[in-house]
């Protein structure tokens, strides 16, 4: 993914490419707007000209050619923006459509049918992937509610459950890959109706329906922080806690050389937790000298350099790929979408003159259709669905309880983390 240069590189005041325009007004069509064959800019009305057939305009002079044409338009219309037709309006529209095709040539009745089909088959898949996450996050559980009520419930921790951090990377990437492959390409775009998707303190989706994939794959990210957290600050003892923090390490490390970006930072997110990074007793027993090298890779200063030359690298590796494992690209998800988010916001949807923007959907189009081509790849490390079924389900510690856990772990220092303790432990424990 290119580095997002500075706004003020890009755009003057007015918020276009001054420069671009002008070279593009040199080479002009029917009010189009063209440089090296692409289109630039235009009003809507010289597109609608352009493409829409009349008594005097036909873009094809033979009624036999559009037909496939147009079947080869709603062909990748359904494969591309499947979730537009979950509007039933839209459907209906479409099967309209297909019924005049079909009746006009019947040679093209079997590809209408395998079209329709196939876009059946993706809507009915969704919808079982979305009543899944549905049950998820009606079992979801505070962790500290299940140890008072039943403590034996969840003494196994991810180490008991997975000794492995290499196998625990690959189940890690398997949820990634599964989450990224049910978001729509359309979502990206419901997903700045309003304002910013990342900030949890706002609603800024206009229809969760629209974009409940997209916000799935955050909440994804979220939770497993919060999992790395309550995994090391769950511990009594120091060692147990530090042999928590290396295994993580070791995780994130595995991550990293698969190409799982998102989940790597996720850890290391949960890792730099108050909680977590104020157990200093804890630390001190742990080598972190990996820990140092993962951080250092996705360091945000500079605009992610480290981060966003790595990922070209990964994304270089999936080009020229031989296997399913080189092909695996699984980008920093928060920072993909703050990218396309100012890229959006900064740039103009249309010119002064009131021409269509296209140079921005242009830019806006290639991020968008990048991530649509890494989530396509097909996961090649075996399931083990007793890993995923506890990285998926097993109760993490609220904030306010990661906070208890780690002054409980290692005690409060100064005043105002003692005041805080002795809250938590009230409110959480009915303890004084």
């Amino acid at each position: 993914m290119p580095q997002t240069p500075p706004f003020s590189a890009m755009f003057d005041s007015s918020g276009y490419n001054r420069n671009l325009y002008q070279s593009a007004a040199e080479d002009s069509c029917g009010g189009l707007y063209y440089q090296d064959n692409n289109l630039l800019s235009g009003s809507l009305e010289a597109l609608i000209h352009h493409l829409v057939p009349n008594v005097d305009y036909y873009p094809d002079s033979q009624i036999r050619k559009i037909a496939p044409k147009i079947l080869q338009l709603l062909t990748e219309w359904t494969e591309t923006f499947p979730y537009d037709f979950r509007d039933e309006r839209v459907m209906r529209n479409l099967k309209d459509l297909a019924h005049r095709i079909t009746s006009g040539e019947e040679a093209y009745r079997k590809n209408v049918q395998q079209m329709i089909q196939c876009l059946l088959r993706k809507l009915a898949a969704l919808s079982q992937y979305e009543e899944v996450l549905a049950k998820i996050s009606a079992t979801a559980t505070d962790r500290l509610t299940v140890l008072k009520t039943k403590p034996q419930a969840i003494q196994r921790d991810i180490i008991t459950i997975c000794s492995d951090p290499y196998t625990l990377a690959q189940q890690l990437t398997h949820i990634e890959l599964e989450r990224l492959n049910y978001i729509g390409p359309e979502e990206f775009v419901q997903a700045f109706v309003q304002k910013d998707p990342l900030d949890n303190d706002k609603t800024c989706y206009s229809d969760r329906k629209k974009t409940r994939n997209l916000e799935a794959y955050v909440e994804w990210f979220n939770r497993l922080s919060y999992l790395v957290a309550t995994e090391i600050c769950m511990p009594v003892k120091k060692k147990h806690r530090a042999r928590m923090i290396e295994y993580f390490i070791d995780v994130a490390r595995e991550c990293f050389n698969i190409g799982n970006f998102n989940s790597l930072m996720a850890i290391i997110s949960g890792m730099n937790m108050s909680p977590v990074s104020r157990l200093k007793k804890t630390w001190a027993k742990v080598k972190t000298a990996k820990f140092d090298i993962l951080e250092h890779q996705m360091d945000p200063s500079s605009n992610f350099y480290n981060y966003r030359t790595a990922l070209r690298g990964a994304a270089q590796r999936s080009l020229t790929a031989h296997s399913s494992r080189e092909k695996i690209v699984i980008p920093f998800f928060s920072l993909l979408i703050k990218d396309i988010y100012f890229l959006n916001e900064g740039c103009a949807n249309r010119l002064p003159n009131g021409h269509v923007n296209f140079e921005k959907f242009w830019e806006l189009a290639k991020q968008v259709s990048e991530l649509m081509t890494w989530k396509q790849v097909e996961c090649p490390f075996e399931r083990d669905r007793k890993i995923l079924q506890h990285l998926l389900t097993v109760p993490v510690f609220s904030e306010d309880a990661l906070y208890l856990a780690s002054y409980e772990s290692e005690g409060p220092e100064t005043h105002v983390e003692k005041d805080r303790w002795k809250s938590l432990r009230s409110s959480l424990l009915g303890r004084v």
